[in-house]
């Protein structure tokens, strides 16, 4: 069994892990850290912790109505992809322990085209 980073938990919610293949589990936030389990596979889970945290990244669509997954970008070993059931309280637990300016939305469609065509043009 995997030991937990944490000694006080906030939140516990089913979510889904979007690294290679999805993986269904939990999500639980706590003092220590962000930590990810498996459902059917105890090996399989992801813990880090609010110092390894450099940016949480949110996908948001029509106007914050919908946040359909965030991401959690690492100093050192790079981004982790998730989505659950409710995002927004998710978020709102994980802003208590991360700085709200290390907390950016991601860009939209438009804004991809947008500077794809810009650096077509520019050379």
């Amino acid at each position: 069994m995997v030991q937990s980073i944490n000694t006080k938990v906030d939140l516990v919610i089913d979510a889904t892990s979007h690294m290679g293949i999805s993986d269904y589990g939990k999500i639980m936030i706590g003092d220590k850290g962000f930590e990810f389990f498996n459902n059917r596979d105890a090996r399989k889970f992801i813990q880090i912790p609010w110092v390894e945290v450099e940016y949480v990244i949110a996908s948001v669509m029509f106007k914050g109505k919908w946040i359909p997954r965030y991401t959690i970008q690492t100093k050192r070993n790079g981004k982790y992809t998730f989505s659950s059931k409710e995002q927004k309280k998710v978020l709102r637990t994980i802003r208590e322990y991360v700085d709200p300016n290390q907390m950016v939305q991601s860009l939209s469609f438009f804004d991809v085209i947008k500077s794809g065509l810009k650096s077509k043009f520019k050379k």
